[in-house]
């Protein structure tokens, strides 16, 4: 038979040419050698078809091959290269052909700068980017029929970029939008962190949309939703929510999963497990995003059921995951919770893990149990920066200060600037120096912090600030102080006024309080502390009422720290009804509130109402402390009650408080003042420490007072050799051998004194200036 008509070769890629859809590939190789084979390879409209096929079967180098074919390319093949180069995710080659087509007789068209703008894009060359916008407008392919693709391309473009007000320019400018320039501004500020931008965009969108404007698409939602979480907008979050399901997008699985991590963001938990079991796929990021979200709000018991669930899913955690809820336990207070947590952190081979490691310092620091996290900390086979921070910090904050300083020389010689503290550290570092008084440490770190620019950090600023003050070097605190000028805040003020506080320089820190006023900065309570402190220094009754009125101004009189020490000004000043006024107003007191109540009656010889006001603070939930014990037993001796005294001594061992060498004191000059000289020296000889000059001191002072000649003597020996540079023992002494005529050992007392190079010191007075 002979062959028929349609077996002819025009008639094959007539059919090929009219196929809505490209053939299988063995199909599509046997046109592609018809059509060389028969000359019409080089028929554009057949290579443009050629390139489209082997595009869709993804084969780009047939596609190439197929284009080379033909010598005078037209805009449409040069489309269809580009498309199958896009289609491959070879954007270099279509940028390449990009190029190519522009040095070419062909003209881009509304479909060429699409292509190439999302090339440009997908591998950042904002150059080329900007080079199709520019013959865009040129060519006018931004108005009429197909500009809205351009634009949107364009939009996509900058944004992917970086250029984020480009995009957003070229979007403004935009006579009409469709759904992909919108996805297009939204999702770019977004992703440029321009998320309360693109939220606007969002809402407009939104807005435009019940007006017959472009509809937001899952894309979309999924943007704002993002800009949701990263902003906190619970609120916004939830409306984007209820209007996905208004327009039937909420069961997209971007939006669920966009919603889902809005959620957990937000730590809105209910929102969250309502939205778990919609997720496409639960891995171990959404179960931490879950999890991590109710230990944040503090649902340890939750977080922990959660966390067991997974496992019996299948899944097995990871570090992030187990850090996470060792946050969360740190956070919970729960001590027990965490020890059983970390054994099971062990028996899971977690041990070798910095990341895990750290977490568990961080625990144990917040327990207070710094110890164990020491432990932690030297069984790190390789600690790193954080680690050696954390631990720094954890041992400054539980008051471990010689330890923090031991850690931190550690780091420097071990690593020496191999492993640099961060400004965690060394603010803890120079914090612990300040309460130690080290002030050679402290300059070390000072250098320390220049040497590797952490010196302009306000937080080191406003630690060495505190450190110089309070170890007495006003000058180089001043000088820091002035440096910090343009970027000192309330704190950085806070603590050189506290520091002039701290070491009795109650006049300077008024005056520093004053300067800060005139500058326009507003006083915090821990200003206000500081001040009226000094005003209590100084008993400046009238400032005091002047900076007490102020607190009232302000709304701040709730305030415990401040109430506490309105309390110590008046009692200083002798305004106890003043005081207890406060004191009763306050609605709540800690121990520092009762100590400072109970003492100020005390050094007014107020002893009845301290022993009523120690009685009603036992009845209630703070307990009393070593200082409590102190300022009753003050009272007590102040006003000569020596049975009362005695059992307050010994109701210390209810509270497990161990009685320290001021108790002692205080009990020795209460006994030695009402004449109970031998249980006096008993209770001295008796104690389980030391006792110091002081001690001995007072006891000599009781002995002269009752004229207990002998014992004055003894006790005098005892106190000199205790503390052989006190003048105030030798003056005892002498005075003791005047009262009894006995000159000769006067003259010893004095030749002693000399041998030890004791100098009786000058007394001096203070006169106020009124006026």
């Amino acid at each position: 038979m002979p062959p028929s008509q349609a077996a002819t070769p025009l008639a094959i890629l007539s059919r090929f040419l009219s196929s809505p859809s490209p053939p299988p590939l063995p199909a599509l190789l046997r046109v592609h050698a018809l059509a060389v084979t028969s000359g019409l390879s080089a028929r554009p409209d057949l290579a443009a078809k050629l390139v489209s096929a082997y595009s869709s079967a993804g084969r780009p180098g047939l596609a190439a091959l197929a284009f080379a074919a033909s010598p005078s390319p037209d805009t449409f093949l040069w489309n269809s290269l580009l498309r199958a180069h896009h289609c491959a995710s070879d954007f270099a080659s279509a940028l390449a052909a990009h190029r190519r087509m522009l040095t070419s007789d062909a003209r881009p068209s509304r479909f060429t700068a699409p292509l190439a703008a999302s090339a440009a894009a997908e591998l950042g060359e904002l150059h080329v980017g900007a080079s199709v916008h520019g013959y865009c407008v040129r060519l006018g392919l931004l108005v009429g029929d197909g500009s809205v693709a351009v634009a949107s391309s364009l939009v996509y473009m900058y944004a992917r970029c970086g250029v984020v007000g480009d995009a957003v320019k070229v979007f403004e400018e935009m006579p009409q939008r469709d759904v992909i320039a919108w996805t297009a501004v939204v999702s770019g500020c977004v992703r440029n962190g321009e998320c309360e931008e693109g939220l606007r965009y969002m809402v407009e969108m939104v807005r435009l949309a019940a007006d017959g404007g472009a509809r937001p698409n899952s894309r979309t939602m999924e943007s704002g939703l993002e800009a949701c979480r990263v902003l906190g907008e619970l609120p916004s979050g939830r409306c984007l929510h209820g209007y996905a399901v208004k327009i039937r997008a909420g069961d997209s699985p971007l939006v669920v999963s966009a919603l889902f991590s809005m959620y957990t963001k937000c730590d809105s938990t209910e929102d969250a497990s309502v939205l778990f079991p919609e997720l496409p796929a639960k891995d171990v990021v959404s179960w931490t995003s879950l999890i991590g979200a109710y230990c944040r709000r503090g649902f340890i018991g939750d977080a922990m059921e959660l966390f067991q669930e997974m496992e019996d899913s299948g899944l097995q955690p990871d570090e992030v995951l187990v850090t996470c809820l060792l946050a969360g336990l740190g956070n919970s207070a729960n001590a027990h919770g965490g020890k059983a947590f970390h054994g099971v952190i062990v028996r899971r081979n977690f041990g070798d893990s910095v990341l895990i490691g750290n977490a568990l310092i961080s625990m144990y620091s917040r327990f207070e149990l710094v110890d164990v996290a020491g432990k932690v900390f030297r069984s790190l086979h390789q600690p790193d920066a954080e680690s050696w921070s954390l631990m720094i910090v954890g041992y400054c904050k539980a008051g471990y200060d010689v330890k923090c300083l031991e850690l931190y020389r550690e780091m420097q010689f071990r690593y020496q600037d191999e492993l640099l503290a961060d400004a965690n550290s060394l603010v803890s570092v120079i914090s612990s120096c300040s309460r130690l008084a080290e002030l050679r440490l402290g300059q070390s770190a000072h250098c320390y912090s220049i040497k590797h620019l952490l010196d302009d950090n306000s937080s080191v600023a406003n630690a060495l600030i505190s450190m110089y003050g309070r170890c007495g070097n006003f000058d180089n605190a001043g000088k820091i102080f002035g440096v910090a000028k343009l970027k000192r805040d309330i704190i950085t003020w806070n603590a050189l006024i506290a520091s002039y506080v701290h070491l009795g320089h109650s006049n300077d820190a008024l005056s520093l309080y004053d300067q800060m006023l005139i500058e326009g900065l507003k006083p915090n309570s821990a200003t206000l502390t500081s001040v009226i402190s000094a005003c209590a220094n100084l008993a400046a009754l009238e400032r005091g009422e002047q900076i007490h009125s102020y607190v009232k101004e302000m709304g701040w009189e709730s305030d415990v720290s401040i109430s506490t020490a309105l309390v110590d000004m008046y009692t200083k000043c002798g305004q106890l009804q003043i005081a207890r006024r406060i004191f009763d107003s306050m609605i709540q007191r800690d121990v520092v509130s009762w100590n400072v109540m109970i003492s100020g009656y005390g050094m007014h010889g107020e002893a009845k109402q301290a022993l009523e006001l120690f009685c009603e603070m036992e009845g209630g939930s703070v307990k009393p402390n070593g200082v409590t014990f102190l300022a009753i037993l003050s009272a007590c001796c102040y006003a000569g009650l020596v049975e009362e005294g005695r059992k307050l001594f010994i109701r210390m061992g209810k509270y497990s408080l161990e009685p320290n060498l001021k108790h002692y004191a205080c009990m020795v000059d209460l006994l030695g003042k009402s004449g109970h000289l031998q249980e006096a020296e008993d209770m001295v000889l008796s104690m389980p420490i030391e006792p110091d000059g002081g001690i001995w001191g007072t006891l000599l002072s009781a002995c002269k007072v009752h004229g207990n000649f002998e014992m004055g003597l003894r006790i005098a020996k005892k106190a000199v050799a205790s503390d052989p540079g006190n003048d105030g023992y030798y003056i005892l002494m002498s005075n003791s051998y005047g009262s009894v005529e006995k000159w000769n050992e006067i003259e010893e007392i004095r030749d002693m004194m000399k041998n030890y190079g004791v100098e009786k010191g000058v007394g001096w007075s203070a006169v106020g200036k009124c006026g």
